[in-house]
């Protein structure tokens, strides 16, 4: 007991005031709906619904930029849920106690019902359709229609201002945080004029049920004061009706103050003054026009027939006031302002921290990709690269260079590329909120979207909508979302090219890991022994072959063991394969099983044994060869993709290096091994001789 005891003060004091506010007031609003309140209570909530209306409407005239009402929107549905929930509860008590007098539902209501309106239901009727039309056809109408062109407008002009951001970015007018943050605030503009065209709806619906409710507030108080009371119908139509009536204005009018803050916050220009400030520094700033103003009214004083004295007191003030207006301006322009001389910009001499080191692995993206690497939103992409540098790091045995992320308008909105250092690599197209249907060979169906290719692969795709991918996948497509098209994409890449991430500062890197463990195996060899440079040579043409080079320990034993008779690099990856046959072949062949492999065919290998044997360092073939060496494995690896197997060529040792080379370029997925290279254990199966009819 005392351990649970000691847990919830612990989570109530990790929650404060205002984290527990807006779920107690949603609370409380849906009680009120459900629970009968007193009239007291009532009188309470009515006025405190006028209070906030009031407030809402004073912090929207004083906000300086639309932005600075941000939750403006939740504001207006709260409020509008708040003032039905009001309506509920006033109905409830008017249709139980109305017939005990006009005060059966708090004093408030028998304000509105009698003093605003005189007591008079037919004007109160009047009155309260008058408002609900106001707030329902004109404010509220008008203001939705502004949000949403708004919205539009905003959502087209984003490329240009993200543009004018990298401008101001590149002259170095602002910095990266402010260039951040005004991306930020672009983003939260639109997305705030389409919750008001949204939160509008709320407004509107709310008027026609005031109009619903009155109706039914009325019919059913006939019914109840004359059926269940034993009213007179006349005096039952007019204690329910004044009810009613109060009833509705006392929300109406709330209402009506919440939509012209509404219409004032989406209708105005973001400025570094409030509204008041706007509209007497704009309209009352122009003697001119004021005095012309002054006139007309003036004149029209002057017919006979109209209200002569008050057309000609307002002219005389409006008269006056442009005369004063009309003296400032004189005097302005009378006394010279010294203008201090503009201070000697300096001329900055360049240094050497004007030369930036160049990424070596950079992604660039397009303006709609932005919500996938911005980190304020969290985006998705973000998480994936972080995962992919450390299953690679896992994996392959060393950390890749950080992955620079930057947004470039040169580019096509949904486009990115891969840039390694500073050479693009890789391009592609991705969508963010649509998922991209890759068709593996064998599907069921087609797919309506954007067909396009696998940006990694290169196998034919379809860009879909959600609503496509649960049919996408029963047809038998891999769907994946956008980040997944982008991280599958950067990864392919950086396998790829792993051999060109692996500079001297990683190998460096990777030895001093080592050196925490062996140190002395890691010092009897670099520099001692062999130079950085050349181990760097023996680890990158190792990646170049896609072997793994996590076992580093069995890496620096054999360079050690061979590095005193020979520093030639070639000759120390082949050392380096035999000792790291086996992790090699299971790289290839996961598990035990046996080994289908492809084969040179016994005439070729003698063929090509004589060329080595015969050639210089720089070997080469005779082109009809080389051509049918090319064609016939090529074909071989295609097969062996078919049924799903990898395409391995197994050659003898002293053909290895030369074949693989060789081939590299034209089949880069094929994988070539020595006869010694494969474990004693492991059964070897020819699936294809290449050469037979050479």
């Amino acid at each position: 007991m005392a351990g649970a005891s000691l847990r919830m003060q612990n989570l109530f004091g990790r929650l404060n005031v205002t984290q527990l506010a807006a779920p107690v007031l949603i609370l409380m609003i849906l009680a009120m709906m459900v629970l009968p309140l007193p009239a007291f209570a009532l009188d309470l909530l009515f006025t405190f619904n006028i209070a906030i209306s009031v407030l809402v409407l004073l912090v929207a005239v004083n906000t300086q930029k639309t932005l600075d009402f941000s939750v403006f929107p939740t504001v207006l549905l709260v409020t509008t849920l708040l003032r039905l929930s009001l309506n509920v509860a006033s109905t409830r008590i008017v249709m139980l106690q109305g017939h005990t007098g006009p005060d059966a539902a708090g004093k408030v209501i028998e304000a509105f019902g009698h003093f605003l309106v005189g007591g008079n239901f037919a004007v109160g009727i009047m009155v309260f359709l008058i408002l609900t039309v106001i707030n329902f056809v004109v404010i509220t109408k008008g203001a939705g229609r502004v949000a949403e062109v708004s919205a539009r407008f905003t959502l087209d002009a984003m490329p240009g201002k993200q543009m004018a951001i990298d401008a101001d970015l590149n002259a170095g007018l602002i910095g990266e945080e402010d260039a951040r943050k005004r991306r930020s605030d672009i983003a939260r503009e639109a997305e705030f004029f389409g919750s008001m065209d949204g939160a509008s709806k709320f407004v509107r619906g709310d008027a026609v049920a005031g109009i619903v409710i009155m109706l039914l507030n009325v019919v059913g108080g006939l019914v109840v004061g004359v059926v269940q009371h034993n009213m007179e119908f006349a005096l039952a139509a007019k204690n329910y009706t004044l009810l009613t009536i109060g009833d509705g204005l006392v929300a109406q009018i709330p209402g009506l103050i919440i939509s012209i803050a509404a219409g004032m916050v989406v209708t105005r220009v973001s400025d570094d003054r409030d509204i008041g400030q706007q509209v007497v520094g704009q309209m009352f700033k122009n003697g001119r026009a004021i005095a012309i103003t002054a006139g007309i009214v003036g004149f029209l004083g002057l017919i006979p027939g109209m209200p002569n004295l008050v057309f000609l007191a307002l002219a005389s003030m409006l008269g006056w006031f442009a005369w004063k207006m009309l003296e400032k301006e004189k005097l302005i322009v009378e006394t010279p302002v010294k203008v201090a001389p503009a201070p000697v910009v300096e001329t900055v001499e360049a240094t050497w921290n004007d030369v930036a080191p160049l990424d070596v692995l950079g992604l660039e993206v397009g303006y709609r990709l932005i919500p996938l690497v911005d980190k304020s939103q969290d985006g998705e992409l973000l998480r994936r690269i972080r995962g992919i540098r450390k299953k690679f790091a896992q994996e392959v045995g060393f950390l890749v260079s950080p992955v620079h992320i930057r947004d470039n308008l040169e580019l096509k909105p949904n486009a990115y590329r891969i840039l390694l250092k500073g050479v693009e690599v890789g391009a592609g197209e991705a969508y963010a909120g649509q998922f991209l249907a890759i068709n593996p060979g064998r599907v069921a169906g087609t797919l309506n979207g954007t067909t396009t290719t696998d940006p990694a692969f290169g196998l034919p795709a379809t860009w879909v909508d959600a609503s496509q991918r649960d049919q996408a996948q029963a047809y038998g497509y891999t769907v994946v979302d956008a980040s997944t098209v982008v991280a599958t994409h950067l990864n392919h890449l950086i396998l790829t090219h792993a051999s060109e991430l692996l500079g001297r500062q990683e190998v460096q890197q990777l030895l001093e890991h080592l050196a925490k463990e062996m140190p002395k195996l890691v010092e009897d060899l670099v520099p001692k022994v062999l130079p950085l440079g050349t181990l760097q040579k023996v680890l990158q043409g190792l990646l170049d072959e896609g072997v793994h080079i996590r076992d580093m320990r069995t890496i620096i034993e054999t360079v050690a063991d061979h590095a005193t008779r020979t520093q030639n690099a070639d000759e120390l990856i082949t050392q380096v394969r035999n000792a790291l046959g086996r992790a090699i072949v299971q790289q290839l062949f996961p598990g035990t099983g046996e080994m289908q492999v492809m084969s040179l065919d016994p005439a070729l290998e003698r063929l090509l044994a004589q060329a080595v044997a015969g050639g210089t360092g720089n070997t080469s073939f005779e082109p009809g060869l080389a051509d049918t060496l090319v064609r016939e494995t090529a074909a071989a690896s295609e097969r062996q993709a078919t049924l799903g197997l990898p395409a391995v060529l197994l050659v003898p040792a002293s053909l290895r290096l030369l074949l693989s080379r060789f081939l590299r370029r034209t089949v880069p997925q094929l994988k070539v091994l020595a006869h010694n290279e494969v474990p004693e254990t492991r059964i070897i199966k020819v699936t294809s001789i290449i050469g037979g009819r050479t």
